[in-house]
Formats: C-alpha cells, sequence, structure tokens
C-alpha cells in the first residue's frame, strides 16, 4: 500500500497497518540475526558480593539455566517409546538456540511443536513441546522487549487453535500459564528500563549541578577579578595623567611616554569591562566596601567563634602585603574553610595556619571530628569546589581530605613572583626577637562565646 493510501485511510486501518508492521519488525525481520546472550555485569548487587573465583562462573548463570532447561526438556520427551530420541532433542534444541538466535528459536520451536505431534502420541501439546514452548517464549520475551512478548503469545494462541480445528480448550492450559510468565518478564522488564532511566536522569542532574555549580564559581571570581583589576587599572590611568603635572617643565618624551600609559590603561580597562562584564547580572551590584583581604582575617575568625566554634589562628613568616587577587582568594578559602568546619564539625576546634614563604603563601586550615549530640549537615561539595577554582586560576596547589583522628584538613599553597610582593610590614602581636629576624610567629586562640 502507498503512502498516499495510507495517510487517507481511516484511523483503525493506520492501527492494523502499524500493528502488522510491529509484527514484521519484531519476529519477521532479521530472523537469522546472531545475538549472542551477553554475561552478567560482574559489579552487580549479587555478583559482586561472592568471592573472586565464583564471581568468574556466576556471570554464566544465565547460560547454565538455559542449557539445564533444555536438558529437562530432551529427558520429557524421552517418554514418548516410539521416536524417542526425535521427541527429546527437536524440542530441545528451539531452547538452547534461544542463547544466540531468540527469534529463530520461536519459529524453530512451532515447527518442532508440529513434528512432535505428527510423531508422538501425546497429541499437539506433548510435556516436551509443552515445557519447551514456554521456555522458548520467557527467554525471548526476556531477551527481546514487551510487544514481542505480545506478538509471540498471540501467534501461539492462533495455531493451537487452527490446528485443533477451532476448539481452544487444548491451548487454554499453555496460553494461561504463558501469559502469567510473560506478564512476570513484561513487569521485570518495565522496572529494569525505569531504574535504568532512573540512574541516567540522576547522572545527569549530577553532571549539571557540578557544572552549575563550577559555572557560578567561575562567576563570582570573574565579578572579584573584574573588580580587583578595573580598580588597578584606573589607579594607573589617573597616575598617568596627574604625573606630569607633578614634575616641573618635563621634556615632551616623557610627557608623551606618560600619555602613551594612560591609553594603554584606558584601552585595556575597557577591553577588560567588555569581557569580563558579561558575567555580571543584571541584578548584580558591585559592593560600595573593599574586598577583603587577610588584614581582615580577625574579623573573619572573631565571628566565627561567636558562633561557638573554637578557632585558633597560626602565623609562620615575614608577614608582608601581597597582591589583592591572593590576598582576597586566601580570605575566600579561610571563610569557606570555617564554614565548612561549622557545618559538617559541630562541636570540633579549628586551626588556621599562614606561612609566609618566599615564593607565595601557605594556607592551611584543620578541624578535629565532630563533637556533641548535633549532627553534621550534609553537603554537596560546592564549598571545595569554589576553593579549588580559586586556587587554579591563581595557579596555586590544594589537598583536601580526612585526617588521622577524623577531621579534616585543607591545605593551599598559593605562588607570588618576588617582584609582586612588596616590603615586610609591622604587625600588631608579631613576636620578633631583638635581633630583628624576618621570620615572625603569631599564635591568636580563641574560645566559643
Amino acid at each position: 500500500m502507498t503512502e498516499t493510501q495510507t495517510k487517507t485511510s481511516g484511523p483503525e486501518f493506520r492501527a492494523a497497518a502499524g500493528a502488522i508492521d510491529g509484527l514484521r519488525n519484531d519476529l519477521m525481520r532479521d530472523v537469522l540475526a546472531y545475538r549472542p546472550l551477553p554475561p552478567l555485569n560482574p559489579d552487580g548487587r549479587l555478583i559482586r558480593r561472592l568471592p573472586e573465583g565464583l564471581r568468574k562462573a556466576a556471570v554464566w548463570t544465565p547460560h547454565a539455566l538455559v542449557l539445564f532447561a533444555a536438558f529437562l526438556v530432551m529427558m520429557a520427551g524421552f517418554s514418548e517409546w516410539e521416536f524417542r530420541l526425535l521427541m527429546g532433542l527437536v524440542p530441545a534444541i528451539p531452547v538452547a538456540m534461544t542463547l544466540v538466535r531468540p527469534v529463530a528459536a520461536f519459529w524453530a520451536s512451532i515447527l518442532g511443536t508440529v513434528l512432535c505431534a505428527v510423531l508422538g502420541s501425546e497429541g499437539l501439546w506433548g510435556p516436551s513441546a509443552f515445557m519447551a514452548q514456554i521456555v522458548v517464549l520467557v527467554v525471548v520475551a526476556a531477551r527481546t522487549r514487551p510487544r514481542t512478548a505480545a506478538w509471540m503469545w498471540l501467534l501461539i494462541l492462533l495455531f493451537g487453535v487452527f490446528l485443533e480445528g477451532g476448539d481452544p480448550s487444548i491451548t487454554a492450559p499453555l496460553v494461561t500459564l504463558s501469559a502469567f510468565a510473560l506478564l512476570v518478564v513484561a513487569v521485570v522488564q518495565i522496572r529494569r528500563d525505569a531504574e535504568r532511566e532512573v540512574t541516567v536522569q540522576r547522572t545527569v542532574t549530577a553532571v549539571e549541578r557540578d557544572r552549575r555549580t563550577l559555572l557560578e564559581e567561575r562567576t563570582t571570581i570573574a565579578r572579584e577579578l573584574h573588580d580587583v583589576v578595573a580598580h588597578h587599572m584606573s589607579v594607573v590611568a589617573i597616575q598617568a595623567e596627574a604625573a606630569p603635572y607633578r614634575v616641573e617643565n618635563p621634556p615632551p618624551e616623557l610627557e608623551q611616554a606618560f600619555v602613551t600609559i594612560r591609553e594603554n590603561a584606558v584601552a585595556a580597562l575597557t577591553e577588560l569591562r567588555r569581557v569580563l562584564g558579561v558575567v555580571r547580572a543584571e541584578d548584580y551590584e558591585a559592593p560600595d566596601a573593599p574586598q577583603p583581604t587577610l588584614a581582615a582575617l580577625d574579623g573573619l575568625l572573631d565571628n566565627v567563634r561567636e558562633t561557638g566554634l573554637e578557632t585558633e589562628k597560626v602565623i609562620t613568616g615575614a608577614v608582608r602585603e601581597l597582591p589583592q587577587g591572593v590576598e582576597l582568594s586566601a580570605y575566600r578559602i579561610v571563610q569557606e574553610a570555617l564554614s565548612n568546619s561549622l557545618r559538617h564539625a559541630p562541636g570540633a576546634s579549628a586551626r588556621v595556619e599562614l606561612g609566609y614563604v618566599l615564593g607565595g603563601l601557605g594556607l592551611r586550615v584543620v578541624n578535629g571530628p565532630p563533637r556533641g549530640l548535633v549532627k553534621p549537615s550534609p553537603g554537596a561539595g560546592h564549598g571545595i569546589t569554589g576553593m579549588r577554582e580559586r586556587v587554579a586560576m591563581l595557579n596555586g596547589e590544594m589537598t583536601a581530605g580526612t585526617t588521622e583522628d577524623g577531621g579534616y584538613e585543607i591545605a593551599v599553597f598559593l605562588p607570588v613572583p618576588l617582584s609582586d610582593g612588596p616590603e615586610p610590614r609591622e604587625t600588631a602581636g608579631t613576636m620578633a626577637d631583638a635581633t630583628g629576624d624576618a621570620d615572625t610567629v603569631v599564635v591568636e586562640r580563641g574560645g566559643g562565646a
């Protein structure tokens, strides 16, 4: 029938045509296709609990069950004294064929049933033919899909009624038992497909959530980077414009050099705002206050102590001003690490260590195991992701993991080129010796309120 005739026909005719196409695709196309039954997954819930030696053999359990069923069918056929070899082998062969050619095994079982009915003396559905047909239907249905199982059941019903001259009573036991068996197989298949779909959706959701979290963290970092760099570039442009007026009778070459510096600074600032400004949301407003640095770390620790977290700060090395991006990232990492301690280790104590070394800043935040009756709050790992993004932005290194006593440790190193770091400065609480050594150690402890 042409495509035009199918479109102009009624819905009943189109439904019938679709059903015939489904029958042809499921049971008549690629009948002899080679489709071997794959072994079970060795990482399955039941198999992975077995010892290593049994696990390798357990993956072939479905194949062993099918072959055992073929053996039982063959033994059932030996009850016939005439042609006992054929009555056993003919129904057993289609059962074994389901392991490699399931659709061909279904048609072979029908032909075997006819041959057993002609040679045997127990009618159409003798013991061997009955068992073979049930096993073939179940195995083929399990290896295909529910629609194929429905087609096979309907064909068996029509086949039995036709050969028995329109009397369905002889075929009724077979179709009734096979209907229950195929229903169980269909339910198991639908449940398995649903679980697989849920697993796929969960995986996709987890990936999307991690990707969204990563983008949010990068957006936040880009905003802060925009604020920091834009501020410094604006200062460069203003100083370059005002510098010639600070010198009496500056040479033209110097004036031109400052003009060039200002033009480059303005051009760089414009390009920076064009590239990084796109990450700003429409409702995002730049903070009026300056971005926090390590100088504001004491205030952060005081706020944390008020919540009940015992904290200790240890500073080693010569304290000095670092680039603003480094100090901001270090402050945010300490802030997030302490927040994680509050959420995931209630009742524990925390220790913040800052190490000013020649090539950068070492940072370590460690907390003990949770104590008390308050249960830790679950988390999605977004804080660790944000820390890693900040460290990667500065080409630093970071490690995070549990400690031997059940606590958690975050260790970070942020490199700072020697040319980027100003001279060391004196800070309150610095314990310097009388000889004026550059290395200092500051220890501050505080308890919960």
